[in-house]
């Protein structure tokens, strides 16, 4: 799959994001008081939650739009996001870990933040095997995407977990309250990361769509030549 003009455009975008965003990670942003270096995990964590969240939402949106329209694009776009929403979503549950080892002497706990995004996670592997279950296009999208519009409940419930409870992990930096806040330099590296991470979802999601397409257009011919 030959990758046109803009798509190449978009790929340098990324890559040029994400090296930016590891040099400002690791050598420009401030070492943080408390936590030393291994709080730089923040700029690949946060940033990669938010991107899952969005790509969740965006599943959200495709299932609805699929029920209205019965527009097999949609489908195709909920799939792709909900790929790429998970691989942010693993990312998220690899460094999490990584973080808390150093900082709270575990690897993990059963608390209401990391409980409620591993909840998340499985629904959406949940989500790409139940589509691997269904042959017939208009069923499998049919019930991906009522699965999918359920599934981002649990979103909002992540969010506001370590609000509404106590929980090991820490409160939010941003938008926490008038004792959060973030160093503006440390603010400005996680806006570079979040961006650069945008770019790369787009672009995954775009390739990952035009894939399905194709994949679409060959079971047809498959299934015209059976009934021929």
């Amino acid at each position: 799959m030959e990758l046109q003009r803009w798509e190449k455009g978009l790929a340098f975008a990324a890559a040029a994001g994400l090296v930016a965003t590891m040099y400002a990670a690791l050598l420009w942003a401030p070492t943080e008081a408390t936590m030393g270096d291994i709080q730089r995990i923040f700029y690949v964590h946060v940033p990669s939650a938010w991107t899952a969240f969005l790509a969740f939402f965006f599943v959200f949106l495709a299932g609805i739009a699929y029920l209205v329209t019965k527009n097999l694009k949609w489908d195709r776009i909920a799939l792709a996001c909900a790929e790429i929403g998970t691989i942010f979503c693993t990312v998220v549950l690899i460094t999490g870990p990584i973080w808390a080892k150093p900082v709270w002497g575990i690897w993990w706990t059963w608390d209401a933040r990391l409980t409620s995004t591993l909840i998340l996670w499985l629904m959406y592997v949940s989500y790409l095997l139940l589509r691997d279950f269904l042959d017939e296009p208009a069923r499998r999208a049919t019930l991906s995407a009522v699965f999918g519009i359920f599934a981002f409940v649990d979103v909002p419930v992540v969010y506001v977990s370590i609000r509404l409870w106590r929980t090991q992990h820490p409160q939010p930096v941003l938008g926490g309250g008038e004792e959060s806040g973030l160093d503006p330099q440390m603010f400005q590296v996680l806006m570079l990361s979040w961006v650069a991470f945008l770019i790369l979802f787009v672009l995954l999601v775009l390739l990952r769509v035009r894939l399905e397409k194709a994949r679409d257009e060959v079971r047809q011919l498959r299934r015209e030549l059976m009934l021929s």
